[in-house]
This record gives structure tokens, sequence and C-alpha cells, in this order.
């Protein structure tokens, strides 16, 4: 089988660009602030890039150039794939339409009047373009930025989108259709009707994101994306490509369960993990760092730390990133894999920023540290069950 390599990394987060976030979040600090992004709903602590929320078009491009630049190659790239899921995808634009339908009471062939910004032009957004928003739109966009005539991918997991999208990618080098892969997944979740649904379930942390604490409150919501080049292993060397790390392997699974609970008898979960290391050639053991889905709610810390403890040693490093920059929803698991990979590369551990007082007896990254990291894991677990786990592995070429 071929071996998947990462060139580069495109990042966007609440803390800034790649470099900048991997720096904050050493650093234990956070993004999460509060926020009234609608004069009709009450402020919340969320961690946004601006002081508005994020265009989905705008994010996608920013990752895919910075993952190119980062990589070292220049569009056009048409025998490059792509696949860049999204949970959420052009909610926003659903929404817009929805209200300027409601609010004027026009017929339905009738255009809205505001804009929206697209990729490739500035467009007005209208019942007309509806097509522009449909969700495998980032996908479709960012092959179009880079003139790729190879697949377009664009799934939809929940909070699993991440991984799965990278998942897919491996699999499309792995099985020969592609020589390089641009994957990830972004995520606009700041709109009404998310924060409303997400309040309504009680999901929402009242003051911030404490991971696995005894006094977690729940999740903050977030803007963010990231995509990873992905090049077989061949490709990569014969460009002399820096390489941040190998992809070893994925588990992916599914318990259809409950809308939003995992199922308390995690087999599902356990058998992604397993699935993950049996595909790597890992045992536990061979695990330095285990990049959590910690979301900061009561049932999936609970549900990730027994896990966690049940399968692997009680020294394995963990931590999760989403108290520094909150729930970025589909987008978690591609962020959580480049700081997994940040972690590869300088041989840190990144903290587990919010987490004061640890409910679990496990060994819990409070402060950044440097470790020798040769196998991470990164794990997401979504509502509905989508369960997905990837293993990254270092590389003899990778970069310092």
């Amino acid at each position: 089988m071929e071996q998947v390599c990462v060139t580069g990394i495109g990042l966007v987060s609440a803390l800034g660009r790649l470099k900048p976030s991997w720096q904050h979040l050493l650093n234990g600090e956070s993004a999460i602030r509060w926020y009234r992004p609608f004069a009709n709903l009450s402020p919340l602590p969320l961690a946004m890039i601006g002081q508005t929320p994020a265009s989905i078009e705008q994010l996608t491009y920013q990752v895919v150039a910075d993952a190119l630049e980062d990589a070292n190659l220049t569009i056009p790239l048409n025998d490059c794939g792509v696949v860049i899921g999204s949970s959420r995808s052009c909610q926003a634009a659903w929404e817009q339409l929805a209200q300027e339908q409601m609010t004027s009471n026009r017929k339905l062939d009738t255009e809205p009047e505001y804009p929206r910004f697209d990729i490739l032009n500035e467009e007005i957004l209208t019942l007309e373009h509806w097509l522009d928003t449909l969700p495998h739109q980032p996908a479709i966009a960012a092959a179009h930025y880079i003139g790729s005539f190879g697949p377009a991918l664009a799934p939809m997991a929940a909070c699993a989108t991440g991984i799965w999208a990278i998942a897919q990618g491996f699999e499309l080098i792995q099985t020969g259709q592609c020589q390089r892969v641009i994957a990830g997944a972004v995520e606009a979740p700041i709109t009404p009707l998310t924060l409303a649904g997400f309040t309504k379930m009680g999901a929402l942390a009242k003051t911030g994101a404490y991971p696995f604490d005894k006094q977690r409150q729940g999740l903050v919501l977030a803007e963010g994306g990231s995509v990873l080049v992905l090049e077989s292993e061949d490709l990569a060397r014969r460009r002399a490509a820096p390489i941040y790390g190998k992809l070893l392997g994925f588990g992916l699974t599914s318990d259809a369960y409950h809308v939003s609970k995992p199922n308390p008898d995690q087999q599902s979960a356990i058998a992604a993990v397993k699935q993950c290391l049996d595909r790597s050639h890992l045992f536990p053991t061979d695990i330095d760092y285990i990049h959590t889905h910690g979301t900061a709610t009561q049932l999936n810390d609970q549900n990730e730390a027994e896990l966690i403890q049940q399968l692997f040693p009680q020294g394995v490093a963990i931590s999760s990133t989403k108290g520094a920059t909150g729930h970025t929803l589909g987008a978690s698991g591609a962020i959580g894999t480049a700081f997994s990979l940040m972690a590869l590369k300088h041989q840190v551990l990144p903290p587990c920023v919010g987490l004061r007082e640890p409910e679990w007896d496990l060994n819990f990254v409070t402060i950044a540290r440097q470790c020798q990291v040769r196998q991470a894991l990164c794990f997401s677990f979504g509502f509905g069950g989508q369960n997905a786990v990837t293993a990254l592995g270092i590389s003899s070429n990778c970069r310092h």
C-alpha cells in the first residue's frame, strides 16, 4: 500500500492562522470571548475569528491557499483531488434567504437584497443562485480555485466530518486514484439557528470551555477550519518536500443510538479505536499522545475518559484543544489532526486549556511540554454516533 504523507497545513481558528494558533495554544491562551453576534440574542461565550460571523467561502479560500503555500505548491493543480467537508456548510446563506422571505413576505421568485461574497467573484445571493449554497460548495469552490480535474468530495458526518474527509483523501491516494489530495473541513456555525438549537439542547457553556474538568459546563461554538496537503510518499520524496508526518490509518464507525447522545456502552467508539490501531499496525502501548474530542460536555468527556482508561495504559498523554479554540463542529477533527501533526513536528505536547480540576485520573497535559512523540491518535465523536479516529506517525523526513 502507498504511504501517505502530510506536506502542508492550512489552519484558521479564533486563535489565528497555523503558527499563531499553535503558539497561543502552547502558551495556554484561549480565544473564547463574550460576543453578541445577533441583536435579538443574548451575549454568550464564543470563539469567533472576527467581530462578525465568518464567511464559509473566505475560510475555505484562506485554509486552501495557506496549505498550498506551506507545501510549496502553486496553482493550477489539475490532477489534485479535493475532499473538504463541513457539518453546516452554507447554512448561514439559507437562514438569510428564509429570513428575507419571512420578513418581506415576498414571493419565492423575488430576489432578496443583500450581498454574498463568493471566492471567485462577488454576486448577489438569490434563490436563483441556490445551487451555490449546497453542502458541497466549499469542496467545489476549492477545486475551482486550484484548477482541479480530479475527484471533489464533500463528506458530512457531524463533528467527525474533518477526520472523515482526511480518511477519504487518504483512500484516494492509497487506491491510486490520486497522488495528491487537499483534505480537511471548514465551519462557520455562528448563525441564529445554530445558536438557538444548541441553546435549546442545553449544550452550550455559560462561561467557557473546560474539557474533562469537574466543573465543565458544555461546549463553546467556534469558527475555523483546516486542510492538509496529502501526498504519496513517492511524490513527496521526488520533490524533496518536507513532511509533517504520515497518516497511518483510520477507524470509522457509527452507533445509530441517538440524535445527540453517545451510546453509553461505547462499543461503536471502541470499535473505531481498535479498527484504527489494527489498520495502522499499532498497539495501545505504541501511542504517545491522544488528541481527544474533549468537547467539555458532560456525556462526551465521561465516555471518552472511560474509553481511554479501558483501552490505553495509564501514562499516555492526553489533551483537548477546544478550551483554546472552541468547538468548530465538523472542522474540529481536521484542526485536531493539524495540531497533532504540529506536536509530531516540534515534539511538544499542547496543553488542555481550561482544565483546572480533572475529574479522571489520566495523564492530562496541563502545560505544554517537550516529549518524544512518535505516534499519536486524534479522536472525533460526533452527534448521531459518528466516530472517527486517525493515527499519525513521525516521518524520517519530518520537518524541523
